[in-house]
């Protein structure tokens, strides 16, 4: 990171930082994206199962990752204020916190998967594949939030060309991996959706040893010595990054949660339906990597200003990120309306699940464009740490609007299963609009600071 004096080279900088970055989220995502089509080639219930699997990890893995995230902007302030000395502490600290949560949610896992599954209305097979599915991921989740971690120290720094050389490097091994142990390739047996879970924790393993790596041997990661002279783990220090970091979690736990448990729903409707919703969901979500790839390049720009007390060029750079979700928006609208067809053919052969597929992306449309203008916005409050007010936000507009009003449209109306689409249009719209007044709040506070620091002097 540096700093920036004219728009100009502010949209340059922040491209620099935007695009690697949206080539590992979306790499990221693909290792899901292709989870669940390898698995519906292998059958519809395991995509089904996959399905049901996911819907009870995503919301986990993005909740407790949005803790993780919290290093980013704590990291993007101390480089902007030229306190490079405490850098290695908070990563150490961070290190050990991922580590302590990976273990709390292995052993909630362990207690809580079956009671679960049990309670809900699933085929046996389904239900099968989606325990085993879940086993198999839990195998790699320290190493994925280690990797996590320290890929927000990266990023951080403005490097974001390495997390994406690192997901460009593990993507096809991924593939190939699934293509193993979905299928049963070189004496290895046929696991269906089963495998997919086996392959991806395999990857997760892969993607930490080589950040650790890069950490340790390569510039200007290594000047900061972040495996050297290690420190004890510090409650205090936790606690700094706990008070930034659950906040963001929470939050990111609400928005994504409100998937989870409309599939949730859905499993009173039958096997193809639920596949349907899942294949519809899944490249709607791989679309949505853009405009959260933009909140994740405004979190590292604002941040950086904002240690630094420039608060007219973070804004500056607020309203970059702004206007790039509502053309990201449009951008994606257009894909869905467009490459529907092929689309819904990627995930299953089956006619009727072609079918149902195609109806759920035109109502995912609609939530692209609420959900792609108000991801920006959530990034640019992170790099303020503003994330006290985007946790109510998410909490009322996801869970007290958007939910209960697919739950009445879906269960009172002719809608039935796309009325919880509805439901999400109507969360992530009211969200959006909420979070685009506290920004605006923010940045008018902290421009009336700025004016009369510059009196005082």
């Amino acid at each position: 990171m540096y700093e920036t004096k004219t728009v100009r080279e502010k949209l340059k900088l922040f491209s620099t930082i935007l695009l690697p970055i949206l080539v590992t989220q979306v790499g990221m995502y693909l290792m899901n994206f292709f989870d669940t089509v390898m698995s519906g080639r292998a059958g519809a219930e395991d995509l089904a199962g996959v399905a049901i699997g996911s819907s009870l990890w995503v919301p986990i893995f993005t909740g407790v990752n949005g803790i993780l995230l919290a290093i980013t902007p704590i990291i993007a302030q101390l480089t902007g204020a030229k306190e490079n000395d405490k850098v290695p502490n908070k990563v150490q600290q961070g290190i050990y916190l991922a580590i302590g949560l990976a273990v709390i949610i292995f052993f909630i896992g362990f207690f809580a998967l079956n009671p679960i599954l049990q309670a809900m209305d699933l085929d046996p097979a389904v239900r099968h594949i989606a325990k085993f599915y879940l086993v198999s991921l839990s195998i790699g989740i320290i190493p994925l939030f280690i990797f996590n971690t320290i890929r927000c120290f990266i990023d951080a720094l403005g490097q974001t060309r390495i997390s994406m050389l690192v997901i460009l490097i593990s993507l096809p091994l991924n593939i190939c991996l699934n293509y193993i142990f979905i299928f049963g390739k070189f004496g290895i047996p046929a696991y269906g959706g089963i495998g997919s879970g086996i392959a991806t924790a395999i990857t997760y393993w892969l993607i930490c040893f080589i950040a650790v790596g890069i950490v340790y041997k390569i510039p200007p990661f290594r000047e900061f010595k972040i495996f050297s002279n290690w420190v004890k783990p510090s409650l205090h220090v936790w606690w700094e990054q706990l008070k930034i970091g659950i906040p963001i979690g929470f939050a990111i736990f609400f928005e994504t949660s409100i998937f989870s448990a409309v599939t949730l729903f859905m499993s009173v409707y039958s096997t193809y339906t639920i596949a349907a919703h899942q294949a519809a969901m899944n490249f709607a979500t791989l679309l949505y990597m853009i405009p959260l790839s933009v909140g994740m390049a405004l979190t590292i720009t604002v941040g950086y200003e904002a240690g630094g007390k420039r608060f007219l060029d973070a804004r500056t750079y607020g309203y970059i990120g702004i206007s790039s979700g509502i053309f990201v928006a449009v951008f994606a609208g257009l894909v869905l309306f467009i490459f529907n067809d092929i689309v819904a053919g990627l995930y299953n052969s089956n006619p009727e699940v072609i079918a149902l597929t195609k109806q759920f992306i035109y109502f995912a449309i609609f939530y692209q464009l609420a959900d792609a203008f108000g991801a920006p916005i959530q990034g640019a409050l992170r790099g303020y740490k503003d994330v006290n007010v985007t946790l109510i936000v998410a909490l009322v507009s996801y869970w007290v609007i958007g939910l209960p009003t697919g739950w009445i449209l879906a269960n009172y109306t002719s809608l039935e299963p796309f009325g919880y689409w509805v439901g999400i249009i109507v969360g992530l719209t009211v969200g959006a609009v909420a979070l685009l007044w506290r920004l605006l709040y923010l940045q008018k506070k902290y421009a009336r600071m700025n004016t009369k620091a510059s009196a005082l002097k």
